[in-house]
């Protein structure tokens, strides 16, 4: 062998040696990332959600949706309490068997009870869906006093038993002062905690507007619905926006018809839920518990940069509503806080759909606190 060989077997040999020394710094950083990545994929612990009337129309489409991680998230186990009244026992069962028969990944337990006590243990999110119907022939005392008594007796439940951070949605009618009432029994629950659902007016606001431009309701944001979810609510388009191929336009220039804006499109919203009961015979259920699950998944989640959703939150005084009330907002959520939207310019007409809505919420609110004595 000649020096010249011999020096060229030496470099071959250093070479392999070097390839060998990076395939295993490869294999090495690729265990240690893989065990790296192992950490961030621990499971969640479960969030305990309440869901009270849950045998009914909207608790039936609800749950599937909440075990499924639309409402908190699709890597977010949870454990679902269920509660109805004792008379609708054995069909809360059979809601649960089809849970179990289902074999959701995410749904980690079952709770189905009608002990208010037992429901509440724990939870760190309740959405209150039952509430008494008004019935024909009944006074509006007549149902608020029924709602009073429910919602005095689940407020002290939760007041006694649930997480201590537990996030309440109130959906059942009427949404605000039910809220209000619950706030009265459980004071230690946060004012910022407890809220009403609007999302499913914002949502339909949204729904027309998209009807009448025929563009995807996903590109049309922050309309806003203030005051009460009932029929004196005030869906405003003054803010919202559509994304088009030139950019984030305003819906009254795009629509450019402010006599159907200021009033078809405003009765529509108001009078969509009387409209699908006179179609289907029943109450919206599937577009309320779709509704439910978009405000607590932006509650816990937060709003996309730019975008705020209506809720039915503690009025702070803002845009001159009384303190004390529940009402509609626009608000925006960030790491599990909403806050209200400032500044944004209310004009002659505005104003006056907001106080009409105020007003029958100071009126409810009295009648509520008359059926306490």
């Amino acid at each position: 062998m000649d020096q010249f060989d011999f020096i060229e077997k030496i470099e071959y040999s250093a070479l392999l040696q070097k390839g060998l020394v990076v395939l295993l710094s490869i294999a090495f950083f690729w265990k240690l990332i893989r065990y790296m990545w192992s950490f961030l994929n621990i499971e969640k612990d479960p969030v305990r959600v309440l869901v009270t009337g849950a045998a009914g129309q909207i608790g039936y489409a609800i749950v599937p949706m909440i075990a499924r991680g639309i409402m908190l998230g699709p890597d977010q186990p949870v454990i679902l309490h269920l509660l109805d009244i004792e008379p609708a026992a054995e069909s809360l069962n059979g809601v649960k068997m089809e849970l179990v028969d289902a074999a959701f990944p995410l749904l980690k337990g079952v709770v189905a009870t009608t002990d208010v006590v037992e429901a509440c243990k724990g939870v760190n999110v309740a959405v209150m869906v039952g509430g008494f119907p008004r019935k024909e022939g009944m006074e509006r005392k007549d149902v608020m006093s029924k709602n009073v008594s429910i919602y005095k007796a689940q407020a002290s439940a939760l007041e006694k038993y649930a997480a201590e951070d537990c996030k309440v949605l109130v959906v059942a009618n009427p949404a605000n002062t039910n809220a209000l009432i619950l706030k009265e029994f459980a004071p230690s629950i946060p004012e910022k905690n407890i809220t009403c659902l609007t999302r499913l007016d914002h949502n339909r606001a949204l729904g027309q507007i998209s009807e009448r431009l025929k563009e995807h309701v996903s590109d049309v944001k922050n309309a806003i619905i203030w005051g009460n979810h009932s029929s004196t609510q005030y869906p405003d388009v003054n803010h919202a926006t559509v994304t088009t191929s030139s950019g984030e336009t305003p819906v009254r220039k795009l629509v450019a018809d402010d006599q159907w804006l200021n009033t078809e499109f405003i009765t529509t919203v108001q009078q969509r839920g009387a409209a699908i009961i006179k179609a289907r015979k029943l109450s919206s259920a599937l577009s309320a518990a779709s509704a439910a699950c978009d405000h607590m998944r932006d509650w816990v989640l937060g709003t996309p940069k730019g975008t705020w959703v209506s809720m039915g939150v503690y009025s702070d005084g803002s845009y001159g509503i009384q303190p004390g009330l529940i009402y509609s907002f626009p608000v925006t959520c960030e790491k599990g806080q909403w806050s209200i939207v400032q500044g944004l310019k209310i004009d002659e007409f505005s104003r006056a759909k907001m106080d009409a809505t105020a007003k029958e919420l100071i009126d409810e609110k009295s009648l509520a606190y008359s059926c306490l004595d």
